[in-house]
Protein backbone atom coordinates (compact mmCIF):
# COMPACT_ATOMS: atom_id res chain seq x y z
CA UNK A 1 0.00 0.00 0.00
CA UNK A 2 1.21 3.51 -0.78
CA UNK A 3 0.63 6.37 1.63
CA UNK A 4 1.30 10.10 1.57
CA UNK A 5 1.69 11.47 5.10
CA UNK A 6 1.49 15.16 5.90
CA UNK A 7 3.83 16.03 8.76
CA UNK A 8 3.65 19.04 11.05
CA UNK A 9 6.64 20.78 12.61
CA UNK A 10 9.24 20.09 9.93
CA UNK A 11 11.27 23.12 8.82
CA UNK A 12 14.63 22.00 7.43
CA UNK A 13 16.86 19.27 6.01
CA UNK A 14 17.67 18.02 9.52
CA UNK A 15 13.94 17.41 10.04
CA UNK A 16 13.79 15.43 6.80
CA UNK A 17 16.74 13.25 7.85
CA UNK A 18 15.30 12.64 11.33
CA UNK A 19 11.95 11.46 9.93
CA UNK A 20 13.62 9.33 7.26
CA UNK A 21 15.86 7.69 9.88
CA UNK A 22 12.89 6.68 12.05
CA UNK A 23 10.78 5.46 9.13
CA UNK A 24 13.58 3.26 7.77
CA UNK A 25 13.57 1.36 11.08
CA UNK A 26 10.14 -0.11 10.26
CA UNK A 27 10.37 -3.58 8.73
CA UNK A 28 8.07 -3.99 5.74
CA UNK A 29 8.09 -0.27 4.91
CA UNK A 30 9.96 1.43 2.04
CA UNK A 31 10.55 5.18 2.22
CA UNK A 32 9.91 6.59 -1.25
CA UNK A 33 10.43 10.28 -0.45
CA UNK A 34 10.64 12.62 2.55
CA UNK A 35 10.39 16.37 2.15
CA UNK A 36 9.74 19.21 4.57
CA UNK A 37 6.11 18.65 5.57
CA UNK A 38 5.50 15.22 4.07
CA UNK A 39 6.59 11.66 3.46
CA UNK A 40 5.67 9.12 0.80
CA UNK A 41 5.98 5.49 1.84
CA UNK A 42 5.03 2.07 0.59
CA UNK A 43 4.33 -0.77 2.99
CA UNK A 44 2.96 -4.26 3.39
CA UNK A 45 -0.36 -4.00 5.25
CA UNK A 46 0.08 -7.48 6.70
CA UNK A 47 3.27 -6.35 8.48
CA UNK A 48 2.93 -2.59 9.08
CA UNK A 49 0.05 -0.72 10.71
CA UNK A 50 -0.55 2.99 10.01
CA UNK A 51 -0.11 3.61 13.75
CA UNK A 52 3.51 2.44 13.44
CA UNK A 53 4.15 5.10 10.82
CA UNK A 54 2.61 7.81 13.02
CA UNK A 55 4.64 6.60 16.01
CA UNK A 56 7.91 6.69 14.04
CA UNK A 57 7.21 10.27 12.99
CA UNK A 58 6.42 11.13 16.61
CA UNK A 59 9.68 9.49 17.71
CA UNK A 60 11.51 11.82 15.32
CA UNK A 61 9.87 14.76 17.08
CA UNK A 62 7.09 15.64 14.63
CA UNK A 63 3.36 15.07 14.15
CA UNK A 64 1.68 12.99 11.45
CA UNK A 65 -1.33 15.03 10.36
CA UNK A 66 -3.14 12.24 8.49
Amino acid sequence: MQKHVSIGGMTCHHCVMAVKKELTKIQGLVVKDVQVGSADVEYDESIVAPAQIRLAIQEAGYVALN
